[in-house]
């Protein structure tokens, strides 16, 4: 694989901001671990505030890193998703002129699911939980309106940004690809599909163009395999998150997860190598795994508030200021999924 990479989360947004405390010293020195010992050449940076976006970037893009800038604003109308992107498109590109061919722009991101209009729905719990949206998709009834809105979407970028341009797609999603510089497919590995993954890709490679895996990972805990990435394979208790929340009635409830888990670090080390051995030996140009940080799931040693199980990051968040060990500076510790990542990206 050519491009060797990790997701970088600058700050997404649904039912809170999955980035709360932004410091440009902690991004610079993330992104530093991620380059020299991480090993990966290339960081898809993921958010909704384009000022964070573009710091982040440009960060990486100093180190050497090439960047695939996401910018996501979800469950929004087609009209305000178009402008969002391109005002995000607008202010990448004196970044695409001061580092040439080392950026690509993302119109995009999942956005049958992530952007109102295309499936019934007011948020994406909806859509995806909508009996008769299920039926659509089978049909394949959304790759209409989908790539009208993608036409619309690269036509109003490429006027204001002149580099390279993609969309993360899901694997069920027919996007017309002459309209993009590559292939893009958030595609994870689920137990139910594991025989026939690649089989699925196939598709992508069809187009004569390089194909880039978006998006895959895993979780941390025993049978997070034999789950799906979406929020059905969610074992987050979010009635915990959301009274959590309130303001002074928070302070009785914690974050849990709602049921008993076992951790199993090496579960998600494996499962990791695995599949990027697959998509190397598949000739696909990249991939960026998701993902490196989630300070919003912090480790605890009590298995019942272990958030970090449910996230598919390379590194255990910390809660209360504690440090790591690996990284005294970094308010996380390393997974075992780092040093097989790191292994893995060192030697090929």
């Amino acid at each position: 694989m050519r491009r060797k990479g990790v997701s970088y989360d600058a700050g997404r947004v649904m039912g809170g901001n999955w980035r709360p405390a932004f410091d440009t010293k902690v991004v610079h020195r993330e992104l530093e671990i991620i380059k020299k010992d991480l090993h990966c050449n290339a960081v898809r940076v993921c958010g909704l505030s384009i000022p964070r976006l573009i710091t982040v970037a440009e960060d990486a893009l100093q180190q050497g890193l090439e960047v695939w800038l996401s910018p996501e604003m979800w469950d929004r109308s087609p009209r305000a998703t178009l402008g969002y992107v391109t005002r995000a498109a607008a202010a990448a590109e004196p970044l695409r002129q001061r580092w040439p061919d080392k950026i690509v722009f993302l119109v995009g991101s999942e956005l049958t699911l992530f952007m109102q209009g295309i499936v019934k729905g007011r948020n994406v719990v909806q859509r995806m939980r909508d009996p008769k949206n299920v039926a659509m998709l089978r049909s394949g009834g959304h790759n209409r309106p989908l790539n009208a809105f993608l036409k619309r979407a690269n036509a109003a970028v490429r006027q204001v940004y002149k580099g390279n341009v993609s969309y993360a797609s899901l694997v069920w999603e027919k996007v017309d690809w002459d309209l993009f510089d590559c292939v893009g497919v958030d595609h994870y590995r689920a137990a139910r599909i594991k025989d026939r993954y690649i089989e699925m890709l196939q598709p992508a490679f069809a187009h004569g163009k390089p194909v880039v895996i978006t998006e895959f990972g895993y979780r941390s805990y025993k049978g997070a395999d034999a789950t799906t990435a979406d929020m059905a394979g969610d074992i987050v208790d979010y009635r915990s998150v959301f009274l959590h929340r309130i303001p002074i009635l928070g302070w009785f409830f914690r974050p849990h997860l709602d049921g008993s888990y076992v951790r199993d670090e090496e579960l998600q080390a494996r499962s990791l190598v695995d599949q990027l051995e697959t998509l190397d030996h598949a000739g696909v140009d990249g991939g960026f795994i998701m993902t490196f940080v989630s300070p919003i799931s912090p480790y605890d040693p009590d298995p019942w508030y272990d958030l970090d199980m449910a996230s598919y990051s390379l590194v255990r968040s910390l809660a209360g200021g504690k440090h790591g060990t690996t990284y005294p500076d970094m308010a996380w510790e390393p997974k075992r999924s780092f040093k097989a990542v790191a292994d893995f990206y060192a030697s090929h």
